[in-house]
Formats: C-alpha cells, sequence, structure tokens
C-alpha cells in the first residue's frame, strides 16, 4: 500500500510509513483487493522497516512502463548494490614497519570488515534465523558498515561504530587535502584571467561583466566575413591598446601578423578583444563548480555577476577570487552555452531543488514589499514598475486598491505586474507555500482561517496574481521543489524563470537603496568644521610638547617627585598626548 517513505532517524534504514492513511482510502483498498489472496491477510496501518531484500524484490517487479514514467533511464534494482567494487592494491598499499609488520590501509580495514559482517549475516540465513533481533541486527551492521566504506562522515548509531575511525572514498576526493583541490587543481592552462568577485545586481543572470583590462588581454578568433568585415575593420584599426580593438590578423595561408605591423586590411581572420556577445566559463577555485556566462564588458578591476548565482559557486564576497575561461572555437563557444549556461542549470541534477534563486537582499526586499500595511501612490508605483526593467518594457497598470480618497496600489500588486507585467505575458502561476512565519488554524475553524494567516505566511498565488501571502525564503529561495522559480520553470521554460530573477533583482536593489538604512564612505567622513576643529585641538597639544622640550632644554623644567629630568619630561609628554588623542577621537 502507497504511504510516505523516508530515512530512518535512529537506525540505518528506510521508514515506510502507512499511519496515515485516511479510513476511506483504506476500505479502497480493502475493495479494490478483495479477489486476491492478499484480501486474506488482515490490513493494518503501522510503520515498517524496508530491509534492501525487500526493497531489491520491489524494484524487480516494476515493469517498463513504470520506469518510462518515472524517467528512468535504466532498471531500478541497479540502485541497490549488490556487488561491491574492490580497488586495486595500488591506491590502498600497505605500509610496512620494522619486524616485518605491515599497516593496512583504510580501505583494506573497511572491506574486511564488509566480509566478516557479510559471512556472519550469510551463516545466520543458512542456519535458517531469517526473524529476530538478531538478523535485523545483522543486516544493520552491514548496511553500516558498507555505508561508511563509501562515505565515513555517515552518522550511525553508536554501537553500530567498530574499532577506530577509518577514512572513506568521500574523504579522499572532498576537502583541501583530497585528490581534487591537492593533486588536480592548480594547473596553469592558457587563455584564462583572474580577479577577485564582487555582486552587481543590475546584471542578468546569464552575465558576467568582464573588466576592460582583461577584455584587452583575452582575445578570441573571429573569422571574416562580409557580415561583420565592417566591425572587425575597425577593431584593428583601434589596435590592441583601444577596446574594442584586435592584436593579431591571420591571412589564408596561416601566416599572422600584429596589428602594430600591419597597413593594409585584407586579412581573413582576426583574433579581436573580446565583445559583448562572448561567452565565458566562470570556475570557482574552491568548490570547482563551472557555469557559462555571457559577458559584458565594464570598467573597474573586479569580476561582477548577479547575487541569485552565488549558490552554485558558493560565493560570499569576501575576497574570494574565481577563474575565467575563454572558449577559443565556435563549437567549444556553443557547448558552453547549451551544456553549462545557467539558463541551462538552474536546478541541481542531484534531486531537481532549484539552485539559482534570489537570496540576500532581495528576499529582504521581497518580504517588506509584501506586507499588508505598503501602499504606494501612481507615481511611486509606476517608478517601481520601471525599475524592473530599467523602464524598457510595457507595463499594464491593474486597478487599484484604494480609489478613495486617491488612487492606492499594494506591495502585492507590485510583485503581481513583476510576474507578469502586460497582458502579452502569457505566464499564469497557480501556487501555494507555507512559509515559515505561518501560524496553524486551530481544527475547528480550520477551512475559515487556513487562509488568513495572522502572520501572512499563506503565499496564494492565483493565475500570476499574489492574492495573500508575505514572500520569503520558502517562495523565493532555493532548495524548494515547490517554489515559484520551480513551477515557472516546471510549467513554462527557464527563460520564464531567469526573467522573473531578473527583474525581482533590479527592483530590489533600487527599492531597498531608498527605502532600507544604507550608508557610504561619504556619510561617515568629518565635516570641514569638524576637521578645522580638530587640527587647531592637535596643534595646540603639539605646541604645549614643544614648550616642555623647550623647558627641559633651559632647564626650567619643574621636576616630579621621584624622577629626574628625562623622566618627568617623558611623562609629562606622554600624558599630554593620551589626553590629546581622547579629545581628537570624542
Amino acid at each position: 500500500f502507497p504511504g510516505m517513505v523516508k530515512k530512518a532517524g535512529s537506525v540505518v534504514g528506510i521508514i515506510h510509513d502507512r499511519s496515515k492513511l485516511s479510513d476511506g482510502y483504506l476500505e479502497e483498498c480493502k475493495s479494490a483487493i478483495g479477489h486476491t489472496r492478499e484480501a486474506r491477510a488482515p490490513i493494518g496501518l503501522a510503520t515498517y522497516i524496508l530491509n534492501p531484500v525487500r526493497v531489491l524484490s520491489l524494484f524487480q517487479r516494476m515493469v517498463e512502463e513504470d520506469c518510462e514514467l518515472l524517467y528512468l533511464q535504466g532498471r531500478p534494482e541497479k540502485l541497490i548494490i549488490t556487488t561491491i567494487a574492490v580497488p586495486p592494491i595500488s591506491i590502498r598499499p600497505s605500509v610496512f614497519t620494522e619486524g616485518s609488520q605491515s599497516n593496512e590501509n583504510d580501505i583494506t580495514e573497511r572491506l574486511k570488515q564488509i566480509i566478516q559482517f557479510n559471512a556472519k549475516l550469510r551463516l545466520e540465513l543458512l542456519e535458517g534465523r531469517r526473524t529476530g533481533i538478531k538478523y535485523l541486527i545483522g543486516w544493520d551492521e552491514l548496511q553500516a558498515v558498507v555505508t561508511l566504506y563509501i562515505n565515513s562522515d555517515v552518522r550511525i548509531p553508536l554501537d553500530m561504530q567498530v574499532g577506530r575511525p577509518l577514512s572513506g572514498f568521500v574523504q579522499r576526493l572532498t576537502g583541501k587535502q583530497g585528490r581534487f583541490r591537492q593533486n588536480l587543481a592548480g594547473k596553469r592552462v592558457e587563455f584564462t584571467g583572474r580577479t577577485v568577485i564582487s555582486p552587481d545586481p543590475n546584471l542578468k543572470i546569464t552575465e558576467v561583466a568582464i573588466p576592460i583590462h582583461m577584455a584587452r588581454i583575452l582575445t578570441y578568433p573571429e573569422r571574416i566575413t562580409h557580415h561583420n568585415i565592417e566591425k572587425l575593420r575597425q577593431c584593428v584599426n583601434n589596435g590592441s591598446y583601444k577596446y574594442p580593438g584586435a592584436r593579431m590578423v591571420t591571412y589564408p595561408d596561416g601566416s599572422s601578423k600584429s596589428v602594430l605591423l600591419l597597413s593594409p586590411f585584407n586579412g581573413r581572420q582576426s583574433s579581436f578583444v573580446n565583445d559583448v556577445n562572448t561567452y565565458f566559463i566562470l570556475q570557482d577555485v574552491d568548490s570547482f563548480f563551472a557555469l557559462s556566462l555571457q559577458a559584458r564588458i565594464m570598467p573597474w578591476r573586479t569580476l561582477r555577476f548577479n547575487e541569485s548565482v552565488c549558490n552554485p559557486y558558493n560565493a560570499d564576497f569576501d575576497g574570494d577570487e574565481m577563474n575565467m575561461h575563454v572558449p577559443k572555437t565556435e563549437e567549444a563557444r556553443t557547448e558552453a552555452f547549451l551544456l553549462m549556461g545557467v539558463q541551462n542549470n538552474l536546478c541541481t541534477p542531484k534531486n531537481g531543488e532549484i539552485l539559482v534563486a534570489s537570496t540576500q537582499d532581495f528576499l529582504t526586499s521581497s518580504f517588506l514589499i509584501t506586507r499588508k500595511d505598503t501602499f504606494y501612490d501612481r507615481a511611486a508605483f509606476s517608478l517601481m514598475c520601471s525599475y524592473m526593467n530599467d523602464g524598457m518594457d510595457l507595463v499594464d497598470l491593474p486597478t487599484p486598491s484604494v480609489l478613495k480618497p486617491i488612487e492606492l496600489w499594494t506591495g502585492k500588486q507590485l510583485f503581481s505586474v513583476l510576474l507578469r507585467p502586460h497582458a502579452n505575458v502569457r505566464v499564469y502561476v497557480n501556487l501555494i507555500v507555507k512559509e515559515k512565519n505561518y501560524s496553524r488554524p486551530n481544527k475547528e475553524h480550520k477551512k475559515e482561517r487556513e487562509t488568513m494567516c495572522p502572520n501572512d505566511g499563506y503565499v496564494y498565488f492565483r493565475n500570476s496574481e499574489l492574492i495573500s501571502g508575505q514572500l520569503g525564503k520558502a517562495t523565493l529561495g532555493n532548495g524548494n521543489k515547490d517554489g515559484l522559480y520551480s513551477i515557472l520553470l516546471r510549467d513554462y521554460n527557464a527563460y520564464a524563470a531567469a526573467t522573473c530573477m531578473n527583474r525581482l533583482a533590479k527592483l530590489s536593489a533600487r527599492w531597498i537603496g531608498n527605502h532600507g538604512f544604507s550608508i557610504g564612505i561619504d556619510d561617515v567622513q568629518p565635516g570641514k568644521k569638524l576637521i578645522d576643529e580638530k587640527g587647531k585641538t592637535i596643534s595646540n597639544g603639539y605646541r604645549h610638547c614643544n614648550k616642555l622640550i623647550a623647558d627641559y632644554n633651559g632647564g626650567r623644567l619643574a621636576l616630579k617627585s621621584g624622577c629626574d629630568a628625562t623622566q618627568t619630561l617623558e611623562t609629562e609628554i606622554t600624558e599630554r598626548l593620551n589626553k590629546l588623542r581622547e579629545e581628537a577621537g570624542d
């Protein structure tokens, strides 16, 4: 019978929970199997622990039609480990010590444990012990040791931990001392750039801002045709020091010349400085995650991208650096765009959860905009709508929520416009999400209070119109398969989800800059009057110290008790400078 399948908490296994089936569903199941032999067995509601043999038998009985329905490429029984791969001796060598003794590798020790627990369980099965506590413990011990063989960081019950801690395959690959970062990272390659990263919410999630200095050095060879000959001729005329420019011109015979030595322009292929339509591969140094982004050449010296793309790279803008790789052929550009493009990798392949989503200030702005007491007049509402697309997109203003004494629009209506700006946008989202601040209704008033959450935590979209709810991380953040971006990606396409993220990023950055409390370096710099007063205070202090030094040199300095002239001078100057520092700081 169907039910909730979840991971067991205190034991190693999977729990099949049938305790929450309704009585009506139970009666339906009884009537459906009434003519079978299973009907003789009592149908109870309980919680069962599925052992690997039971799960394997269920997978083996699945028909091919069900596998196609679940989008499975192969047979599901391959998900159950029935054989253990034993690595060669070369990657698990023994260390010989004095006295012809050897210390075995952790992988070898774990394989010995697997063989021992497997032999113990096989003996119990041969003796006919297919029930009882020892039989169940044997299964759990075997599963635990196989799990630790792959990943030793998995938490298992204390009574199942055997011997000293041993490292698994995951520990050999991950971390700073792992195979990737210790042995494979840091290799030098050509056609790359590296600099510090910084955020820019005005960029699309598919774009990255490349500094002009990097764009002048990193080149891309473009073949000359009658479509682009004028553009490339201008690049050659600009040279290699002006953007956009060119560095080399390749002739049909394969020879190349620098643009500095070139007179008439009659080449066939130009290695020109990268333009806005060139695609780059942006790679994080630590996580090795790489996505393809479209270049946008801009001033300053940092790589900039939208904060919504931070999660795949695990970027936090605290001084992190990233590498940039330039594809050098049209085939490589196409593969980078189709296989590694952000718009094609919005969700993670692991479990289908959304990976690229709103974060930080975007969530804060959305939460504040969609409050119940947020209202805008026509001028303010139109200004907010223009923030979404730099005033370049059509916007159909909805009917105001308040008509008298003046027309007022709510923040929820602003978000409805963000999702569907005008009638030509055929995006109709129907969504129900319970945010973290949602309060459960009383049982006796469940129907009346489900949508009337006092904290406004019940988010309800109907035909792309936000009816209720304050938007938060459950709706706009990552890690939720029922969020807004997941629904847009599932029901429509990646373009609809990416466009919504871009609109929200621009709106949030500009709205919170005017609404929130933000300061710049100019706000904390002292004014001219304060600087003048500080200068006078410091001058008076230095004048007093110079007078003390003159009295010391002339023998007129009054000595302190227990001190000679030098000690008295040092004490007086120290006290005066300490007092001067306090006065200047206050």
